[in-house]
C-alpha cells in the first residue's frame, strides 16, 4: 500500500496541530518531516519486511530513544512499511495500568486489542477501529467483495466463506481455532450475542465455561496459554492472506519503579519473546520493543546477563542482524538534524496557513531554537520534542506579530 499522498492544506494543518500541541507524531504525515531515519528504514525494508519476514522468518529488534526522542515516530514509520507489504500490525502502548509487560496474558490482550489490517490513507485519517473483532469483520467484508467480483451467486457467498474458514487448521490452540470459526459463523448468521461472547474470550476479557463450551472453547487465556495464543494468532493471519504480523511495543510513558518480582517477570517474558523468534513455529512475525534506555538491564542475576547477551548486538547498515536500534546514533549532527526538521516543518506550516513567513525570521527561529533545545537535552524530555513544540509556537508568533520571539516567550507543551 502506498501511503504517500499530496500534502494539501487540510493535512498540513492537521500535522501542525498535533505536533505543535504536545510534540507527538501524527498517525499520518510524519514522513513529511522525517530526518535521519532513511538508512534504518531502508535496511529494515530490504532485509526484513520485503523478504525475510514475508518468506517465513521472524525477528526481534530493540528500539532505544529517550522520551520525546522519536520512538513512536519511528514505530509509525515501520507500521507504514509493514502495510506497504500487506502485513497486519499491532501498535501496543505499554503501561503498568493498561498493558504491563510483566504479565503475559496482558501482552496477548494488548496485541489482539490493537491488531489492524493495512489501512488506506483515507481510512487512517477518518478514524479506524482496532481489535480482533473489527479485524474479523474487515476480512469478511473483503472476502465478500472478492466472491461477488468472481461471479458467485449472492446466496452462496456465506457458504463459500465458511468453506474457507474450515481450512484454518493446525493452529496450536484448538480453542483459538474454534473461537475464530464460530466468530465468523455467528457474525454471518447475525447472532450478535453469540458473536460478542466469542469476541469477549478472544480479547482475553473472561472465560465462562457455561457460555464458551458450546463453541468448543475449553480453556481460559492466562500466562500459561498466552504464547500459544500469540503463535496461533500469527498463523491465522497468514491464512487470511496477509504477509504476517508486525508487533510494535511502545513504552510510551515513564513506568514507575517495579517490584523485584514484577521486574524479573518482565525480563523473563522479554527473553522468552526474543527466543520465540528463533523457533520454527513462530514465523512471519517481527517484533519491535521500544524503550527510553537500557537501565532495565542493570542487574547481577542470571536473567539480566542472559537478556543482555541477547540484546548486545547493534543494528546498522553493515549489520542488519543486530538487535539494538539506537535512535540517537543516526550519524547526523544534532544541530543539523534539528535545523532540517525545522525547515520541513516551516514548509508544512506555510501550507497549513497559506502564509509565507519572512525567511529571515523563520530561519532565525529555527537556528536559535535548535541550539537552545540542544542545551536542554539532558533534561527529562527529549530535545527533539521540545524543539518542535517550541518552534511551532514560534511560527504562530511570527505569523501574528511579524517579529522574532525569544525562547522564553514561547511555550513548549511537554508531558
Amino acid at each position: 500500500m502506498e501511503m504517500q499522498v499530496k500534502l494539501d492544506q487540510k493535512l498540513a494543518r492537521r500535522i501542525i496541530e498535533i505536533v505543535g500541541a504536545n510534540g507527538i507524531p501524527p498517525e499520518y504525515g510524519l514522513q513529511y518531516f522525517t530526518v535521519g531515519l532513511d538508512t534504518y528504514l531502508n535496511v529494515l525494508e530490504e532485509e526484513y519486511i520485503s523478504s525475510f519476514i514475508k518468506e517465513g522468518g521472524a525477528s526481534f529488534k530493540l528500539v532505544v530513544g529517550i522520551y520525546g526522542g522519536g520512538k513512536t515516530h519511528f514505530l509509525y514509520l515501520v507500521r507504514d512499511l509493514a502495510w506497504k507489504y500487506n502485513f497486519a500490525t499491532a501498535y501496543v502502548e505499554l503501561s503498568q495500568n493498561e498493558c504491563p509487560f510483566s504479565k503475559l496474558e496482558e501482552v496477548y490482550k494488548g496485541i489482539v486489542r490493537n491488531i489492524t489490517p493495512p489501512l488506506s490513507y483515507e481510512e487512517l485519517l477518518s478514524g479506524y477501529e482496532r481489535g480482533i473483532n473489527n479485524f474479523i469483520k474487515h476480512w469478511i467484508g473483503w472476502k465478500t467483495n472478492i466472491l461477488r467480483q468472481s461471479g458467485i451467486d449472492v446466496k452462496e457467498i456465506n457458504s463459500a466463506i465458511l468453506e474457507e474458514v474450515n481450512t484454518w487448521k493446525d493452529l496450536e490452540s484448538i480453542s483459538f481455532a474454534r473461537a475464530l470459526k464460530n466468530a465468523v459463523k455467528t457474525y454471518l448468521d447475525r447472532e450478535e450475542d453469540d458473536f460478542d461472547y466469542i469476541i469477549q474470550w478472544l480479547l482475553g476479557e473472561s472465560y465462562e465455561s457455561r457460555i464458551h463450551k458450546k463453541f468448543g472453547i475449553l480453556e481460559k487465556i492466562d500466562k500459561g496459554t498466552a504464547f500459544i495464543m500469540i503463535r496461533s494468532l500469527v498463523k491465522w493471519i497468514k491464512y487470511l492472506g496477509y504477509s504476517g504480523l508486525i508487533i510494535l511495543f511502545d513504552e510510551a510513558e515513564q513506568i514507575p519503579s517495579l517490584s523485584r518480582k514484577d521486574k524479573d517477570r518482565l525480563l523473563s517474558n522479554l527473553r522468552e519473546l526474543i527466543d520465540e523468534c528463533s523457533h520454527q513455529n513462530f514465523s512471519n512475525v517481527m517484533i519491535f520493543y521500544a524503550v527510553p534506555d537500557k537501565h532495565f538491564l542493570e542487574g547481577r542475576t542470571q536473567i539480566y546477563e542472559a537478556l543482555r547477551q541477547r540484546l548486545e548486538t547493534v543494528f546498522e547498515e553493515i549489520n542488519p542482524s543486530g538487535v539494538e536500534i539506537d535512535l540517537e546514533k543516526n550519524n547526523i549532527n544534532p544541530i543539523e538534524f534539528l535545523v532540517e526538521v525545522g525547515k520541513r516543518l516551516k514548509d508544512i506550516y506555510e501550507i497549513a496557513y497559506s502564509h509565507n513567513m519572512p525567511p529571515n525570521l523563520a530561519n532565525e527561529a529555527i537556528n536559535k531554537f535548535a541550539e537552545k533545545a540542544l542545551e536542554e537535552r539532558y533534561g527529562d524530555i527529549g530535545y527533539k520534542r521540545l524543539f518542535v513544540t517550541k518552534l511551532i509556537t514560534a511560527f504562530h508568533y511570527i505569523r501574528s506579530r511579524n517579529s522574532f520571539p525569544l525562547w522564553d516567550e514561547v511555550s513548549g507543551t511537554i508531558k
